[in-house]
């Protein structure tokens, strides 16, 4: 059998694959509904810890320097990004074996067992050091948990859509990162508005924590209601399921490198510029420049609120226009406007001029938006359907979790808590470099060498199986 190239992949495992009819509307809305519903409670249950951590971090760790109780209560927040690559591993060879939907069902239950658990955590005056020990594991299963979540959700949205809207019906789920860190912000503001300043610095940071249980549940009861992806049941059907998704991706070199290309060329300035508008912007204004909590988290939450339509507009263009120039353009804006942006914060938040605050940390988040909306629709459009749940988890992860994660603690470390923009460096490089590799080696597409050399390799290993499959049946 011939070579397939990745855009010719709709015609080789057609949307009515498995036996199931062409999806309607209805059905393609109750698949975005039920991907998404559930992976911005998984998101809101991974987020709230960093939206609280200055709130908590002297209840885990031993009385001192209250900057270093932050950097390393924000050091813990980074442990959940390290094992997000691990949970990708996991998760996503359950995911290319046994199934898209049964496995991001899965990872609901166990982010929203590890959340809910975290409001119940003993502090460190009760029970000395297994409070932090406690923290960070509980911290370790969110990773894990979060590492099998967007990529089946992504697959599974882009293995229904119609290949002309896939960019705009993935570009729902590029919301649910925001939209669960707004949440956050939300369930915390209301409660420290109900609560009180001194009860929530107390005991109520814990209710947002102990919620998660309540959306969790709701979460569960809409994804039990649909079906598994159509080209997964396609080829579960026909047998040409990978037999070792990470074996046949990481372990082959054409696959390997495309995962290089498209981390350093995607997903980690992605990941960086992300983290960059929505936590590193909060983490400088109450740290660095002293903002109240409170006024910094309304700040930044009204700008999440005015950025998030930008996701499914970016989204819906690159279906016209192709994702990767909106992809670059996101990419070298971020770069270049740091330095200014930044520097309008500092010289505005000081004096109370939080609209310009606002103002600052949105045109941030639009240049996410030009990244992000369109990146589910591209990474599928990337990976073969064998290995795609493991390669978009892995590279996913990796770049958003190891890249962007670390972030806030490399920024906020390279200030030392001053109002400088030394920190910004990093943030500067890393999306800078993104967008060269990814103009250099991304730029024709599925046409680009190393994309039809991993799609190739794919097609000779299931070649190479074939004869065993027929035996079987």
């Amino acid at each position: 059998m011939g070579a397939v190239s990745p855009a010719s992949h709709a015609a080789q495992i057609p949307p009515e694959a498995g036996g199931q009819r062409t999806p309607s509307r209805a059905d393609l809305r109750k698949v975005v509904t039920a991907s998404s519903v559930g992976t911005l409670v998984e998101w809101y249950d991974f987020y709230i810890y960093g939206s609280l951590a200055v709130v908590f971090s002297g209840y885990f760790f031993p009385e001192g320097n209250p900057f270093v109780a932050l950097l390393v209560t924000v050091a813990a927040f980074g442990t959940g990004f390290v094992v997000r690559p691990l949970g990708a591993l996991f998760f996503g060879r359950m995911g290319d074996k046994l199934g898209r939907k049964r496995t991001f069902l899965a990872t609901l239950v166990l982010m929203g067992t590890a959340t809910t658990l975290t409001g119940l955590l003993p502090t460190y005056d009760a029970v000395g050091v297994l409070a932090p020990v406690a923290l960070v594991v509980l911290r370790l299963l969110q990773g894990l948990a979060i590492g099998g979540e967007y990529g089946g959700a992504a697959v599974y949205i882009a293995e229904y859509a119609p290949p002309r809207r896939s960019g705009f019906l993935t570009s729902f789920l590029q919301t649910t990162a925001t939209l669960g860190l707004l949440t956050s912000i939300l369930v915390i503001v209301l409660c420290r508005l109900a609560l009180g300043e001194e009860t929530f610095a107390a005991w109520g940071w814990r209710v947002p924590f102990l919620l998660s249980a309540v959306l969790v549940i709701f979460s569960l009861v809409v994804r039990l209601k649909i079906h598994e992806s159509p080209v997964f049941e396609r080829m579960r059907r026909t047998g040409t399921l990978s037999k070792s998704p990470i074996k046949d991706s990481l372990g082959n070199r054409h696959i390997l490198a495309l995962v290089v290309v498209v981390l350093f060329g995607v997903t980690a300035g992605l990941g960086v510029a992300w983290y960059t508008a929505q936590f590193y912007s909060l983490y400088f204004l109450q740290t660095n420049l002293g903002v109240e909590f409170l006024a910094a988290n309304i700040t930044v939450g009204i700008a999440l609120a005015l950025g998030t339509p930008f996701f499914v507009l970016f989204g819906a263009l690159s279906d016209r226009y192709g994702r990767l120039r909106f992809a670059v353009a996101g990419l070298v804006l971020s770069a270049v406007s740091y330095v200014p942006l930044f520097s309008w914060i500092r010289e505005a938040a000081p004096t109370g001029r939080f609209v310009e605050v606002t103002a600052a940390i949105f045109i941030q988040i639009v240049f996410v938006t030009m990244i992000y909306g369109p990146t589910a629709a591209y990474l599928v459009d990337l990976f073969p359907p064998q290995i795609r749940y493991t390669g978009i988890s892995v590279v996913y992860h990796l770049g958003t979790g190891v890249f962007g994660g670390f972030t806030p603690l490399i920024a906020l470390a390279a200030t030392g808590g001053d109002d400088s923009l030394s920190g910004l460096l990093y943030p500067i490089i890393v999306t800078a470099v993104s967008a060269i590799v990814a103009a250099t080696f991304l730029r024709s597409g599925s046409r680009s060498p190393v994309v039809r050399r991993a799609w190739d390799a794919t097609q000779r290993l299931q070649d190479a199986t074939a004869p065993t499959v027929q035996q079987t049946e």
